[in-house]
């Protein structure tokens, strides 16, 4: 059983910056068959995320033009994170209590990576019916 996050995360997680466009923000998402993309200012420092909901409710929804619109105008800011050292067990509470299925992982103000729920289901009950879809491999 993994103890911590680092242990767990998927590293080098898919980002852009808050400059990029909504619709550069949804290539990224579907070259990577992924649901969302982190945001990141000037520095690199990460400033929200962006999820395919987002997409969709802040934007197609309100008729923003997607080649306009920047990603960091509607991203979910200031996201809750976890680092690298914090427990699996620290990350699943977060998730429970903020209702969450993506957890930003940084480490001294840097993106380390990402944990998802698929990743901790895959890792900590890999016979569960979450671990076996986030396992499985995407249709396309």
């Amino acid at each position: 059983m993994a103890h911590t996050i680092s242990e767990v995360m998927t590293p080098d997680p898919v980002c852009v910056s808050g400059q990029d466009s909504v619709a550069a923000a949804a290539k990224k998402m579907a070259d990577y068959d992924i649901g969302d993309v982190l945001v990141t200012g000037a520095k690199g420092e990460l400033i929200g995320v962006l999820t395919d909901r987002d997409l969709v409710v802040r934007a197609i929804a309100k008729n923003l033009d997607p080649k306009t619109t920047t990603a960091g105008e509607v991203c979910s800011p200031d996201p809750v994170k976890v680092s690298p050292s914090d427990t699996v067990a620290h990350a699943v509470e977060l998730m429970r209590d903020k209702a969450l299925r993506r957890l930003p992982v940084v480490e001294k103000g840097k993106l380390a990576g990402i944990v998802s729920i698929g990743d901790l289901a895959v890792r900590e009950d890999p016979q569960s019916a979450l671990a076996e879809i986030s396992a499985a491999p995407p249709n396309n």
